[in-house]
């Protein structure tokens, strides 16, 4: 002990020595720290430069300040995107049959392609002054949102030409005359975009694009000019089949030197019309099945001017930065979108169908079994509703905050697919069946797609999160990037110097604060708020400096190895996750009023986060490359165990209560739901047969005190029983009356479709 506190002495009297510290110590450690640098590639370096760090960042230092998550403004639709939502896509939504879309006529119709062009719906992003709608981010995720609980063939429709694609790249990089050439016909519906990013051997390693373009001298409208001769060959590109026009992601190369000293220019993006001569528009593909247009498109020695590259000649080689901070926007508004729907979908259809189907003469909701599904599916789909709203929330501040847009992206789809698995367990033989009654099908089919596409979500939780998150958000560690890139030798060691002295005093910082939160549970750490949701900040904060160390810890000890120990890696990731989850979910509680209806979902998805974070750092322990190191974070963060468990037994139970009876909590968490009108429509029919059950009650209370009595036997099918119940004057006529709608409404809500002979045999031929 002696011995360390002399050294601990000493290494403050060398750091407060400027001269001393910098030859000494300073010195040999930037040598140490430049080899062990993790080689960046040009796109890995502009992944890391673009976009913005936001809440995300402040998690990363180890102490967040709360008062700021409460700062930021509530997303909120204005008047006109209100109106919108009440009449536009109401219009919408009644057009579309979802069964026909997809199994029948694998398309969208002619006259619903023609309302949503006419009607602005792939204007949502494009300024008012070119004759778009110029709606917010919230209100971008809320109508994609609502569209997708109807049909999702529709909402990816929708989604792509207000996500990543040409209108976004232009508003943000065009040139003035390519906005206003473009920005009207897209805004109008005249155009149809499409982006092509992903080839054959090209996907989540975008920086290995084969696709190419040659800057070289070309004959364009009679005139010979200096362009650029293309090649490419595209998949999985939403909307080709019937795209006007086409955003292409190349690699531009200038073997002549036309346009400066640099042959090898990089990854470029140009607009190009689909009826240029030499572009080709391929096969179709069917995603899962699924209707939406997705395709291929190719094209051989195809000449384009110069000004086609969007940006202009100035932004050739600059498309990667430009996809990377677009492409953060599109994965905080689109897919969340579509997992928050599915959430919104499954929890008031399952909630209803639990309700309302019988075994051993119980609603199958009372089952514990049942409840404990439920449970997660209402818990789940709070947490996608707080994330779905933050995460546009943050768009909506015109920021870019690509490792929040990443989590967001990967665990809003990965936690639909979790609450869609539960509401088919749930659902059972109902939800197998494929026919105009099942609600819930289609959404299954297109999970797959949401949790592939926009860079697949292996990808997004073992590479970008972390390996962004780190970088990015970490308070020195970026600025001690630039330093040892600096060329100037003597200006980088100062600047160096002077990071180096604090990141040690950050270091030190979440030392002793992870081993003295650790062993104080973290009691004494501040709480913005009072009442039942002040220990979950106090957690969080505990939880964020014990990230902090064991970040630091990493990159100290791993160096350039960190991005290849990608399970590693994915488990810091995975706290910060985490941590960034629970923030939306506490922000949400706040910005609707702290609601006491919420606590339950509340606290569900607060302890299953904790519970991850705390299987996320035990996972970390065990497999960290030192085992002595391991073990001894284990020890600084868990001095007496991790001791986060999953919500108890209660809270899935009080969960599955409030999403059995009609309630102001199940119609706030379920508002994008769409419900039909008709006892045609699946959702409608269930809602009915929902609500008609619920208002009976009182009338077969009064049955089964007859059946206890000895009136009426206990085994009867319930049309039976109803009809002897009025036999015997245990009910009125109209009582009965109620009974047999009542009783008619759940039969036809919990019956399957079937089909004739021949019937799906000829649609197969046809298809």
């Amino acid at each position: 002990m002696t011995i360390l506190i002399v050294l601990l002495v000493a290494l403050v009297v060398l750091l407060g020595v400027a001269d001393i510290r910098r030859n000494f110590i300073t010195k040999p450690i930037f040598g140490i720290f430049k080899k062990i640098l993790p080689p960046l590639s040009d796109t890995e370096r502009e992944a890391m430069e673009a976009g913005d760090v936001w809440w995300d960042g402040e998690l990363f230092k180890g102490k967040p300040d709360w008062t700021k998550l409460h700062a930021i403004p509530k997303p909120q639709l204005s008047a006109e995107e209100q109106a919108f939502l009440d009449n536009e896509v109401e219009t919408l939504l009644k057009m579309l049959d979802d069964y026909k879309i997809v199994q029948e006529q694998r398309d969208l119709p002619t006259e619903v392609w023609n309302y949503i062009k006419a009607n602005g719906f792939f204007a949502m992003i494009i300024p008012k002054a070119y004759g778009g709608r110029e709606f917010s981010a919230i209100a971008n995720s809320t109508i994609v949102s609502r569209i997708a609980t109807r049909s999702l063939t529709a909402a990816v429709t929708v989604m792509v030409p207000n996500s990543l694609g040409p209108g976004e790249l232009l508003m943000h990089y065009g040139t003035q005359e390519q906005k206003d050439h473009w920005l009207p016909s897209l805004a109008a519906g005249k155009d149809v975009p499409c982006f092509a990013l992903t080839g054959p051997e090209a996907g989540s390693d975008a920086g290995g694009i084969p696709d190419t373009g040659v800057v070289c001298k070309g004959v364009y409208e009679g005139q010979e000019v200096v362009g650029i001769r293309l090649n490419w060959d595209k998949r999985y590109i939403t909307l080709a089949p019937v795209a006007t026009v086409l955003g292409l992601a190349f690699k531009l190369y200038d073997p002549e030197k036309l346009l400066g000293d640099k042959e090898d220019i990089g990854i470029t993006c140009a607009l190009i019309p689909t009826s240029h001569e030499g572009v080709q528009i391929g096969d179709r593909h069917f995603p899962m099945n699924m209707a939406f247009m997705n395709g291929t498109t190719y094209g051989k020695d195809v000449f384009i001017p110069l000004d086609w590259i969007i940006g202009g000649p100035a932004y050739a080689g600059r498309g990667w930065r430009m996809l990377v901070e677009c492409l953060s926007a599109g994965r905080g508004i689109s897919l969340p979108a579509l997992g928050t729907a599915t959430g919104h979908l499954a929890t008031r259809m399952t909630g209803a169908y639990a309700y309302v189907r019988q075994q051993f003469g119980l609603s199958i909701g009372k089952f514990e079994g049942v409840q404990e599904s439920l449970g997660r599916i209402g818990g789940l789909t709070y947490t996608l509703e707080a994330m779905r709203v933050m995460t546009a929330g943050a768009i909506d501040l015109k920021l870019s905050p690509s490792v929040v847009t990443a989590i967001a992206k990967y665990h809003m789809t990965e936690m639909s697919r979790t609450l869609l698995n539960d509401s088919f367990d749930i659902h059972a033989g109902r939800a197998i069946q494929c026919g105009p009654k099942n609600y819930l099908a289609h959404g299954y089919m297109g999970v797959p797609i949401s949790i592939t596409v926009e860079g697949a979500n292996i990808l997004t939780r073992n590479l970008m999160i972390f390996g962004q998150g780190a970088t990015r958000c970490h308070p020195y560690v970026l600025k001690e990037l630039e330093a040892a890139a600096n060329p100037d030798a003597e200006a980088a060691l100062k600047q160096f110097d002077e990071l180096l002295v604090k990141h040690i005093g950050f270091a030190m910082g979440n030392t002793f604060g992870a081993l003295f939160q650790g062993l104080t549970g973290g009691r004494f750490n501040s709480s913005p708020v009072s009442g039942e949701t002040a220990p979950y900040y106090k957690q969080l904060t505990r939880m964020s400096n014990a990230l902090a160390l064991c970040a630091d810890i990493s990159m100290l000890m791993l160096g350039g190895d960190l991005k290849r120990k990608e399970m590693l890696s994915a488990r810091l990731g995975d706290v910060l996750s985490h941590l960034y989850i629970a923030s939306a979910v506490l922000k949400f509680y706040e910005d609707n009023g702290r609601q006491v209806a919420d606590l339950p979902f509340v606290h569900y998805a607060l302890q299953r986060n904790l519970h991850e974070i705390g299987r996320a750092f035990a996972g970390f322990f065990s497999n960290f490359t030192s085992k002595f190191v391991g073990k001894l974070l284990k020890r600084i963060v868990f001095p007496f165990g991790i001791g986060y468990d999953m919500p108890d037994d209660q809270l899935a139970m009080d969960i599955s209560d409030a999403l059995l009876k009609p309630s102001v909590i199940r119609d706030r968490l379920t508002h994008l739901c769409y419900l039909g009108e008709g006892k045609d429509d699946p959702t409608g029919s269930m809602e009915q047969a929902f609500i008609a059950v619920h208002e009976a009650q009182p009338v077969l209370k009064k049955i089964a005190q007859a059946q206890k009595e000895g009136k009426l036997p206990r085994k009867l099918p319930l049309h039976q029983l109803i009809a002897k119940a009025a036999e015997i004057n245990a009910i009125t006529a109209e009582e009965q009356a109620q009974l047999v709608t009542m009783n008619e409404l759940r039969f036809s809500a919990i019956s399957v479709d079937s089909f004739k002979k021949g019937v799906l045999e000829g649609m197969a031929i046809k298809a």
